[in-house]
């Protein structure tokens, strides 16, 4: 079993990343937005979203590492300066890794500039129904910028498998070749 954590600001492209490698590789793709955008209807973005998004994740997480599939892609907007996120990343890292999965850590950045872009493209919109409102998730892109940091510090993440991306000139196609030759996926 293989689990890769994809990682980074909005709309830095790490469902398209993902959804390239699942093409390339028999590994299944979670991207964040699909237990936020099925809650949210409900819930807005209050906690209760949050609260069973994450418990979502860590059932299906728990059931897909006891399975005999080759392996999951979960993408996540991590916040670096928040301890909540650390622990979120540390719990699902442990359910893996209690299955002897091996964890492979891919980091995506890209200018701001190019991420702006990419919060408009049709497949972002397609998949993410909770993005559709370009001017919302726009101004929620720009204002996190300040509120938290989404890319690691230099030798902040120690684990291994671990790989970072600058994708800001760079196809989803090319990324998940890189990530796949890299972790031998």
């Amino acid at each position: 079993m293989k689990f890769v954590l994809i990682f980074g600001p909005q709309a830095v492209g790490k469902m398209t990343v993902g959804q390239e490698l699942s093409k390339i590789t028999d590994l299944k793709l979670l991207h964040n937005h699909m237990t936020i955008d099925l809650l949210e209807p409900f819930f807005g973005f209050e906690s209760e979203t949050w609260r069973l998004s994450t418990l979502f994740r860590g059932e299906m997480m728990n059931s897909f590492a006891k399975s005999d599939n080759y392996g999951m892609i979960f993408t996540y907007v991590w916040a670096f300066n928040d301890d909540e996120d650390w622990k979120f990343v540390e719990n699902i890292c442990k359910i893996f890794e209690s299955e002897d999965a091996e964890i492979y850590f891919v980091e995506l950045e890209a200018d701001l500039d190019q991420r702006v872009i990419r919060n408009k493209t049709p497949n972002r919109l397609e998949q993410k129904p909770t993005k559709r409102n370009i001017k919302q998730s726009e101004e929620e892109l720009l204002s996190s910028l300040d509120a938290y940091r989404l890319n690691s510090d230099p030798g902040e993440i120690t684990r291994k498998n671990y790989i970072r991306i600058n994708n800001t000139e760079l196809s989803a196609e090319e990324v998940a070749s890189m990530i796949k030759k890299k972790f031998k996926l």
